[in-house]
């Protein structure tokens, strides 16, 4: 394992909107961004499919304009406690040009939920998503939905995943626990250890690619690197993103991170 990542602050370690330039404006522009992909994708956005009685047990599935390809699920961000299904809908565009369909899960947030809850959720949704698409599912996320990405690629976990593509990842929960936010999440030693997929294998056979910005604050860069290095698997430092918008070649189907992401797919 990689050596220990020391957090003398460990708030100001995973502060993120601080350090980035006009930071605080980017949820409205994500929520703007994502109600007109919506509107503009018409019939084929299915929204709020249930695959679970509880509220936030909706997902979001877009789909490209042929029979697609196999399936891509991605997993919002939000340090498990904030944001939603529906600020991210555009991040979907570049896999449908590519020809896949795209499920986008909610999940029930911090404090009314554990992580580990989340988890389960997560893993139903993908199993819900790859019920009504099929073919090959690739399993990607961002932040806090980075982290539920790769507890899909975790050989606990009973999901059809061909690969995993965590973004900017929280791997290693133990530094967390020292946060403030830990009063929100109340991650304790026990969830520290069996929700790091850090410390959790790779699913034999389940393909894995780590992916992160590399102007992020060093805590991520820590989190991305020992999660490739515990797994044995590739990981992308993005040169000049960061932690807000590492994601947006997701928009694009010939960036690099469309290719990374769907290279585990027919």
């Amino acid at each position: 394992m990689s050596l220990p990542y020391c957090w003398p602050d460990p708030d100001r370690d995973y502060a993120n909107g601080a350090f980035i330039l006009g930071g605080a404006a980017y949820p409205d522009r994500w929520s703007r961004k994502a109600a007109a992909f919506r509107s503009d994708l018409g019939p084929r956005a299915r929204l709020d499919l249930p695959y679970g009685p509880a509220p936030r047990q909706r997902l979001d599935l877009f789909l490209p304009e042929t029979p697609p390809k196999g399936l891509l699920v991605f997993v919002h961000g939000g340090y498990w406690h904030l944001f939603s299904k529906d600020e991210w809908s555009h991040l979907a565009a570049g896999p449908l040009a590519r020809g896949y369909a795209v499920a986008m899960p909610g999940y029930t947030l911090a404090p009314e939920a554990r992580i580990a809850t989340m988890t389960q959720e997560i893993a139903q949704a993908c199993r819900t998503a790859a019920a009504i698409v099929p073919g090959p599912l690739v399993v990607t996320g961002h932040s806090a939905g980075g982290h539920l990405s790769a507890r899909m690629g975790c050989a606990d976990i009973a999901a059809p995943v061909t690969r995993v593509v965590p973004i900017s990842p929280l791997a290693e929960l133990g530094p967390l626990m020292a946060t403030e936010m830990n009063e929100t999440l109340a991650i304790d030693a026990a969830e520290a250890a069996s929700e790091s997929p850090a410390r959790l294998s790779l699913r034999p056979g389940t393909l894995a690619h780590v992916w992160v910005g590399a102007a992020e604050r060093p805590a991520f860069l820590w989190q991305a690197r020992t999660l490739s290095e515990e797994w044995a698997c590739p990981w992308t430092a993005d040169p000049g993103k960061h932690h807000f918008d590492v994601i947006n070649a997701l928009e694009d189907p010939d960036s690099t991170l469309c290719a990374a992401v769907l290279n585990g797919l027919v």
